[in-house]
């Protein structure tokens, strides 16, 4: 299981659409091995077929596929974006941070899930991704949803 390592997450990256938030996080899960390249296209093409229903709060995305879209293992990127983006959710939009999940159907993704949530469901961790500038203070805001 891949989650939030470093090679998986980018800060203050800039993006002009919801396809190119989506890609820049999958590249990530690619380049980390965790899913193929079709994995991203199938995020985008979800997207485009289903709308943003994966926009599950205040700025916050969670793009996916099926597990059998290219998943090689469980996994989450982490891409904050540099300037928010409009999904076209208009309860949570603009989205600022973009989680791609890589989507096994083990318990894994259950597991990958749970952490994401612990990680999310706090207001304080939230408004601190907003705020870190580096892979260690995000391992630091990580270490209090390892258990």
């Amino acid at each position: 299981m891949k989650f939030l390592e470093e090679n998986l997450v980018a800060f203050d990256v800039e993006v002009s659409s919801p396809d190119e938030a989506i890609r820049v996080a999958g590249k990530l899960l690619v380049v980390g091995g965790a899913t193929e390249e079709r994995y991203v296209e199938a995020m985008v093409q979800s997207y485009h077929a289903n709308g943003p229903y994966f926009v599950l709060a205040p700025q916050i995305a969670l793009p996916h596929a099926r597990p059998e879209d290219g998943v090689n293992e469980a996994s989450v990127s982490f891409v904050r974006l540099k300037s928010p983006v409009v999904f076209g959710n208009a309860a949570n939009d603009p989205v600022r941070f973009v989680f791609a999940l890589g989507a096994s159907s083990s318990n894994e993704h259950l597991e990958i899930l749970q952490k994401l949530m612990t990680l999310l469901s706090s207001q304080e961790n939230v408004k601190k991704l907003m705020e870190i500038t580096s892979y260690s203070e995000m391992k630091q805001l990580l270490g209090g949803t390892q258990s």
